[in-house]
């Protein structure tokens, strides 16, 4: 398969991967997080709940994968692509992190952070290994 398919086909899984951890997190604290609202809030659409997973799932399965791939001879880390998946997604958790706790506080927050980060870095695992498997790159 080429590259950029091969690419947003790991986007794919890793964003069900991804979506199913967060969702689980988000029902774990009852809503406080409010994932969805954060993203249409920072896109300036505050309260458009649907619209905001909508762009969470397209920045998911296009955007990042075909990045990924962009970047992927200038990404640190070790040759396995997986590797550098989880590296690209790590990027992705400081700004999802600074941008995303809201109020939160207290453990809660240290929950919320240690969450989302397990669930970024399992999306960049599954990104690399589907883009490394399809694509036959491997290390």
């Amino acid at each position: 398969m080429n590259r950029p398919l091969s690419a947003i086909a790991g986007g794919a899984a890793g964003m069900s991967l991804l979506s199913v951890m967060l969702v689980m997190f988000e029902v774990e604290t009852r809503s406080q997080i409010g994932l969805f609202d954060v993203i249409a809030r920072f896109v300036g659409l505050p309260g458009q709940t649907a619209l905001g997973f909508v762009l969470f799932a397209l920045a998911g399965i296009f955007a990042w994968p075909l990045l990924f791939i962009s970047l992927e001879n200038y990404l640190p880390l070790w040759p396995d692509p997986a590797v550098r998946g989880m590296g690209f997604a790590a990027a992705f958790w400081v700004i999802f992190i600074i941008l995303g706790r809201g109020t939160l506080a207290g453990p809660i927050l240290v929950m919320y952070g240690v969450t989302t980060l397990l669930a970024h870095l399992a999306y960049g695992f599954t990104l690399g290994a589907v883009y490394a498997r399809l694509a036959e790159t491997h290390p």
